[in-house]
């Protein structure tokens, strides 16, 4: 997950940024422990820090409290996670029109310039090198539309929902077919048609467009990482 220079942050912050960035790319697991110990020895910081991290994930949902003390990363059940991706969806959707009204012509070259350095991941079907490719086209345009809470607010929500989604990917699509997508959500970029740009998104993000593949996406999620 992309987040601000690590030099300028606080122990707190770095330790949050991190730990949330596990989470998202699926290093640590619905309900994994994460250990205060361990995370005090790594950063060679007190517990206060390591303390005010782990409260701030719990507050954005991507921890949970165990009853005899000590943090997991949290499950969501099914509901929930469709909850989470639809929101998402709709949210990347204002980030996008908001990018097509504000880009510079120069940021969209640079969005272009980076969907076509996509390209062969795609038709490799390298699944990490697709995974780094996205993660900067998204935050192309997450800059590009100026607003850092939204950034903030997009970037909460693919941490909680990021293993659940790498798990449907399979049932959902390969990364050719999110490599055409991005390239039809860059033209109409460079048109400035914000609200075609915007239901674009919508499409893009959202895992699934008819039944059978909804189903198969649900098939795809280990059961042991749904909350019951």
């Amino acid at each position: 997950m992309p987040s601000a220079p690590r030099t300028t942050l606080k122990a707190s912050e770095k330790i949050r940024l991190d730990v949330a960035d596990q989470i998202s790319r699926g290093h640590l697991l619905p309900g994994d422990p994460v250990d205060e110990h361990d995370l005090t020895q790594r950063y060679k910081v007190s517990k206060t820090p390591v303390r005010e991290a782990l409260l701030q994930l719990k507050a954005q949902g991507l921890l949970s409290a165990q009853p005899r003390g000590g943090m997991v990363v949290a499950k969501i059940d099914l509901r929930q996670l469709l909850s989470l991706w639809e929101l998402l969806g709709e949210i990347e959707a204002v980030a996008t029109k908001l990018a097509c009204e504000r880009m510079s012509a120069q940021e969209i070259d640079a969005l272009a310039h980076l969907h076509e350095a996509s390209c062969k991941h795609a038709q490799a079907d390298d699944w990490a090198g697709w995974q780094q490719s996205n993660e900067a086209f998204h935050e192309a345009i997450y800059q590009g539309a100026r607003n850092p809470y939204l950034r903030q607010e997009v970037l909460r929500i693919r941490a909680r929902t990021g293993v659940y989604r790498m798990h449907a990917f399979g049932a959902i699509g390969r990364p050719q077919s999110s490599f055409e997508q991005h390239g039809e959500l860059v033209a109409l970029i460079k048109q400035r048609n914000a609200t075609a740009a915007a239901q674009a998104m919508v499409r893009h993000i959202l895992p699934a467009g008819d039944a059978n593949t909804l189903t198969h996406f649900i098939m795809n999620i280990p059961k042991e990482l749904l909350a019951p």
